[in-house]
């Protein structure tokens, strides 16, 4: 359910510059682009609340809400550089987005590690 919110969330966010590129929407006025984004940012919702809920303690689940926001984050950005590097083609992964990366899965990694009190 997180990857397909964060699919949605990276269209309602980033779509409107590839619709631009595209020459979709150019001369679209701002108040319609922020509308169109809204609607696809509903389905990110769609599918977010729900995994939320899911997967929180409060609810039964197995993740404390920093766990979530962490796991929310990694998706995120797996997510967006997946969207970036086949549907933009305007940008290169390079060593520095890498090193990123494994800072985002130690960033995982601490979250999730249970220091003795």
């Amino acid at each position: 359910m997180l990857i397909v919110s964060n699919v949605f969330m990276t269209f309602a966010w980033y779509g409107n510059l590839k619709l631009q590129q595209m020459k979709l929407i150019n001369d679209w006025p701002l108040i319609a682009i922020i509308l169109l984004s809204w609607g696809m940012a509903l389905f990110e919702y769609s599918f977010m609340i729900p995994a939320n809920r899911i997967g929180s303690q409060i609810n039964g689940g197995p993740f404390n809400l920093m766990q979530l926001k962490v796991i929310q984050e990694a998706v995120s950005l797996i997510v967006f550089t997946v969207i970036v590097a086949l549907v933009f083609k305007t940008e290169q992964l390079r060593w520095n987005h890498l090193v990123a990366f494994v800072l985002i899965v130690a960033a995982v990694f601490f979250a999730f590690l249970n220091p003795k009190q």
